[in-house]
C-alpha cells in the first residue's frame, strides 16, 4: 500500500527565499545595523551560563520580563515565540475551527493566509482601496455577516508601508464579531500602537517581532500580546519548550539595551525618509515609477508596471530588492547601500524608459 500527501500538502513547494551573495541586500526589510562588540561580549557571558543539557524555561520568564520593561507592560501579557510566524500558526491553527472564515487582506503578509489555508478555514481575501488604504467601515460590514472567525493584518503594512491610525484600529477591533490578529511588526517605526491598550479587548492579540527595529533575525523571536485570559490560552497550546535557551539569553540581553535599541530605531526610520526623498526625485524624472507610497516602515514601496524588468536589471547589478507583481518594495539601508541603490536605480531606470 502506497502512502499519498493528503490535498492540504500535496501541491505546496517550500518557501525559496532570495539566496546567494549581493553587493547590496535591500530584500528583506532587515536592519542594517548588527550588533556591537560591546553587546556581543555580554551575548557571550550570557550564552557560557547556558546549562545545555536543561530544557529553556517553557514561559521565557526573564525574556519576558525584559521586552515588558521595554514597552511598560506587565509580563502576564505575553507569550514568547519562535519568531511571529511561529505565533500566527499557533494562533490560526488553535483560535479556529474548520471551515471558519480566516478573513486577511489580498495586499498583506502572504503567511496569513497560507497558516489559515492549512487550519481548513474558509479563506476571505478582503479588498483595499485602489490607493492600497483600508475602507474600516467596509471591513467591518464584511466580517460582521458571520458572527465567528478571525481578522489578520498588519499594521503598519507589509508590503505596502501603509498605517492605519489607532483611533481607526480601535473603531475596527471594537465593532467586529471575531478575533482580530494584528501584526504591529513595523509598529516601532511609528508612533500608532496599541500594545498599551491590550487589557481592554477581549478580541484583541497584538503580535510584535525582534526582526526588524532591533536587528535580530537571526535568532527568530516574537511575542504575542493579549489579556490574561488569551494569553494563558496561548501558553496552553504552544509547544513547552518553543524559544530555545540560547534564542533567550541574547533577546533577554539585547532587549535592555533600551537606549541603544531606541536610538538605532531613529537613525533607522531617518535612512528610510532619506531614501524614499531620492526614490521621490527619482520618479520626478521617470515616469515608470508611478507611485511612491508614504511609508512609515523601514522601506518603500513603490508602484510601477515594469517591476520585474526592474527588478531583474538590479539583480544583475548585484543588488537585491523585492518585487511583487506591479510593485517593488525596497528596504532602507545604510547611508552607503542607499547611495549605491540609487544611483544604479537611476542607470536602470534610464535604460528601461526608453
Amino acid at each position: 500500500m502506497s502512502y499519498s500527501l493528503n490535498r492540504k500538502i500535496s501541491g505546496l513547494t517550500p518557501y525559496e527565499p532570495l539566496s546567494g551573495t549581493y553587493r547590496v541586500r535591500l530584500d528583506a526589510n532587515e536592519s542594517f545595523y548588527t550588533l556591537s562588540e560591546t553587546l556581543l561580549e555580554k551575548i557571550e557571558k550570557a550564552v557560557k551560563e547556558i546549562p545545555f543539557n536543561r530544557y529553556p524555561d517553557p514561559y521565557a520568564v526573564e525574556l519576558c520580563r525584559a521586552f515588558a520593561n521595554f514597552y511598560g507592560l506587565s509580563p502576564e501579557f505575553l507569550t514568547a515565540g519562535n519568531g511571529s510566524d511561529e505565533l500566527i500558526n499557533i494562533i490560526v491553527t488553535a483560535f479556529s475551527l474548520k471551515g471558519e472564515p480566516c478573513y486577511s487582506f489580498a495586499e498583506d503578509f502572504s503567511m496569513y493566509r497560507f497558516y489559515g489555508e492549512l487550519a481548513e478555514c474558509e479563506r476571505v481575501i478582503l479588498p483595499k482601496r485602489n490607493d492600497l488604504t483600508i475602507d474600516v467601515d467596509e471591513v467591518i460590514r464584511r466580517v460582521n455577516q458571520a458572527d465567528t472567525g478571525m481578522l489578520l493584518f498588519s499594521n503598519p503594512c507589509n508590503p505596502t508601508s501603509l498605517g492605519l491610525k489607532r483611533e481607526e484600529v480601535r473603531r475596527l477591533i471594537r465593532s467586529v464579531n471575531c478575533l482580530v490578529v494584528l501584526d504591529e511588526a513595523y509598529m516601532d517605526f511609528w508612533d500608532q500602537s496599541l500594545i498599551d491598550e491590550v487589557e481592554e479587548y477581549d478580541n484583541l492579540i497584538l503580535l510584535k517581532t525582534c526582526s526588524k527595529a532591533f536587528g535580530m533575525a537571526g535568532i527568530r523571536l516574537g511575542f504575542a500580546v493579549a489579556n490574561p485570559l488569551i494569553t494563558n490560552a496561548l501558553r496552553a497550546v504552544k509547544s513547552p519548550y518553543n524559544v530555545n535557551s540560547v534564542t533567550q539569553a541574547i533577546g533577554t540581553v539585547v532587549l535592555r539595551e533600551q537606549g541603544l535599541l531606541k536610538s538605532r530605531t531613529s537613525e533607522l526610520i531617518e535612512s528610510r525618509k532619506e531614501l524614499e526623498k531620492e526614490l521621490l526625485a527619482l520618479a520626478g524624472r521617470y515616469p515608470v515609477l508611478q507611485t511612491v507610497y508614504p511609508s512609515v516602515t523601514n522601506f518603500v514601496f513603490i508602484k510601477t508596471e515594469k517591476s520585474g524588468e526592474i527588478a531583474a536589471a538590479l539583480e544583475q547589478r548585484s543588488i537585491a530588492i523585492r518585487c511583487f507583481d506591479g510593485y517593488l518594495r525596497i528596504t532602507a539601508g545604510n547611508r552607503e547601500e542607499n547611495r549605491v541603490l540609487i544611483h544604479e536605480l537611476g542607470e536602470v531606470l534610464k535604460e528601461v524608459s526608453r
